[in-house]
């Protein structure tokens, strides 16, 4: 009896300390060109943590590891919305893919807690229609105060009633109140800073507003941690007084990063804690300077920035992550070898190739711009340096069936080897070279001793690009004007996540994040 019982406690230790979560669903009308992501929303430049298909019937499925227990972004068709997941649960969500994801239907484990968290979000857009926000911005200060601590009353009472209702967790309910109390906060920076732009740059707050401030933030690093949106607030605050640090230390300097920069203005402040810090300098990191295309230069001393100054172990992790999505394998590096299958189901290796540059190209049958802008630049390029270079095509679709009735199609007539990844996006090629939903399709130069010669592109009409080509080859192309695009640029694909999930610089109105 004790040894049965002993195996009981173990079996549900291990389930309890489980960081996998099963995902299952369905969507009615759903199209097969769209994907499901699904990503950490809390994190600095967070990656998709699961990409998933939709078969013919609508349903999906895949399972993935939590970072933590916590929100997620779920995103589909260029929506997206928000879900409360834990580690070890199964994910049992469906909808209509008129609307999916901003209306779902979740049932199983994770139903109380995003029961709580959907009637929530309800009632604050039921809510918000009752608050004339535009009147209450224009009131004197006495007023403004007054107003807003209704609106935290109001749903904060909300808050209480359905966690009478639903019976959630605490760490979702506290996740809801922290990131009222971010909306709250940003309400009034606005409120300071417009009433400042309205000819009073003189405009100071009084006690009673700088007191509620810090009522509404006395936990200040666990909504760091938690809230994005908390974040951005202290980024607006501390902006004024960055930019003038700014302008007098980037004076006759033609290289310096906004990262650097606020790197060291950090430095100098001590009103933060240090994983504050951490956090801030994460998220400039990942809007300002690592995108696709950041040159390496940039790149080497984001590097730096990250390894030395980043102390967050998870933070340092996930920026580390981002910068090899975004930049691929290092120029230089031997370029990892793995397995893949070709359509008669024999092996290959990418080292095949050893004595010849090859260049690499990962595409998907469910990317929208592989057959009507990538296909006739891509036979344009091997046409011109297939006497020179080989050529491997990668697919990452989610079956050898699909890979083949998908290379077939857009790659007949094309010199090259087609190859299927097992697993897709996450097959082992896949995670070697850093390639995701939102770099497809993706393109690197390999040279003939097997050493990466390029950075990822995700344009194969890309200057630099072509100059890798002649360079491996010895051939010249022709140039072109530059102000004609060869190839549509791609997006996000699936991944318009509203945090730093996308590893592209973001427009300063979108991510109000200091700029020199």
């Amino acid at each position: 009896m004790k040894k049965y019982l002993l195996l009981f406690i173990i079996a549900v230790f291990v389930m309890s300390c489980s960081k996998k979560v099963e995902v299952k669903g369905k969507i009615t009308g759903g199209s097969p060109l769209e994907r499901i992501e699904l990503m950490e929303a809390s994190g600095v430049g967070t990656l998709p943590l699961i990409n998933m298909g939709i078969n013919k019937d609508g349903s999906f499925s895949g399972s993935f590891e939590a970072p933590k227990n916590g929100m997620y972004v779920i995103s589909y068709g260029g929506k997206q919305n928000l879900i409360y997941l834990k580690g070890g649960q199964t994910l049992n969500i469906s909808g209509n893919g008129m609307v999916f994801p901003s209306d779902y239907v979740i049932t199983g484990d994770a139903k109380k807690n995003n029961d709580f968290f959907t009637a929530a979000q309800k009632y604050l857009g039921t809510y918000a229609q009752t608050v004339n926000m535009n009147e209450l911005m224009m009131k004197d200060e006495k007023a403004f105060l007054t107003g807003l601590q209704k609106v935290e009353k109001d749903i904060n009472k909300n808050i209480d009633e359905n966690v009478k209702k639903f019976s959630p967790d605490n760490e979702v309910v506290e996740w809801k109140r922290n990131d009222i109390a971010s909306t709250l906060l940003s309400i009034m920076t606005q409120y300071e800073m417009g009433h400042k732009q309205m000819g009073n740059p003189s405009f100071r707050v009084t006690k009673a507003f700088t007191d509620y401030e810090n009522k509404l933030q006395t936990n200040k690093d666990e909504m760091v941690k938690q809230i994005p949106l908390y974040r951005t607030y202290l980024l607006t605050k501390m902006s004024p007084d960055f930019q003038k640090y700014a302008e007098t230390n980037s004076k006759g300097k033609t290289d310096v990063t906004t990262s650097e920069l606020f790197n060291q203005y950090l430095k100098n402040k001590k009103d933060l804690s240090q994983t504050a810090k951490d956090y801030l300098l994460a998220f400039v990191i990942a809007q300002s300077d690592m995108h696709v295309g950041t040159p390496a230069k940039t790149s080497d001393k984001i590097k730096k920035i990250i390894d030395e100054d980043i102390k967050d172990a998870t933070i340092k992790s996930d920026l580390t992550k981002l910068q090899f999505a975004v930049n691929g394998p290092k120029v230089g590096d031997v370029a990892p070898d793995t397995s893949l299958t070709k359509q008669d189901g024999k092996s290959y290796k990418l080292s095949e190739n050893k004595g010849n540059p090859y260049l690499l190209v990962f595409y998907a049958s469910w990317n929208p711009y592989i057959g009507e802008s990538t296909v006739p630049v891509l036979k344009e390029v091997v046409n011109f340096y297939k006497s020179k270079m080989n050529f491997v095509f990668v697919n990452v679709d989610d079956t050898k069936d699909l890979f083949i009735k998908t290379s077939n199609s857009l790659l007949k007539g094309i010199t090259g080897t087609n190859v299927y990844a097992d697993g897709g996006l996450n097959s082992d090629v896949a995670r070697k070279y850093g390639v995701y939903g939102f770099k497809l399709p993706c393109f690197i130069v390999i040279d003939k001793d097997g050493k990466v010669a390029s950075r990822s592109f995700v344009n194969l009409g890309e200057q630099e690009l072509i100059t890798v080509l002649d360079k491996q080859t010895g051939l010249s192309a022709p140039r072109v004007n530059p102000d004609i695009q060869l190839q549509q640029q791609p997006g996000m694909g699936t991944d318009p996540s509203a945090q730093p999930a996308a590893p592209q610089q973001q427009p300063a109105q979108q991510q109000p994040a200091p700029t020199k």
